[in-house]
């Protein structure tokens, strides 16, 4: 199963599977998240603050932890934001952003998050995907490019 980002979000997302993070922190993570050019309307900093935002919202839902299934291990995480990487914020197509936020787990598990948002502007970002990119460092997917869309690979 591979997760295909159809049209850059044009429409919706395709359920297809998944990679690692963008272009803007190549020593890193080469090429683990998309990113496309020309599209940028919201700051990183705006993004950032964004993904805050959501995260302490949907949080204060849930007795102060973030909530995210893992359909990996078949449980619900209970986690806490730790930071949201301004290095790993891009733009992926058509009012569509992605970054990469750092979580962890009671128990002390860490989790790499990618979030994408959707909007015209910084105003109007809504979360569209959240879904754990790695745990405790071991990747469950990489990106790579097919035909103009962004695929999520498993590794």
């Amino acid at each position: 199963m591979s997760l295909a980002v159809a049209g850059f979000f044009g429409a919706s997302l395709v359920i297809a599977q998944q990679p690692e993070h963008p272009k803007e922190h190549p020593k890193e993570h080469p090429k683990e998240h998309p990113k496309s050019e020309g599209s940028e309307k919201v700051t990183k900093e705006q993004l950032a603050d964004a993904i805050v935002k959501y995260v302490n919202d949907e949080s204060a839902k849930t007795g102060g932890r973030f909530e995210v299934d893992d359909p990996v291990d078949k449980q619900t995480l209970s986690l806490e934001l730790k930071l949201v990487h301004k290095d790993r914020l891009s733009p992926i197509g058509a009012d569509t952003y992605f970054a990469c936020a750092d979580f962890v787990s009671k128990d002390g598990v860490t989790y790499d998050l990618d979030i994408f948002m959707k909007g015209p502007d910084a105003a109007h970002l809504q979360t569209t995907e959240v879904t754990i990119h790695k745990k405790n460092g071991k990747e469950r997917y990489t990106w790579y490019e097919e035909g103009g869309v962004w695929v999520k690979k498993p590794v």
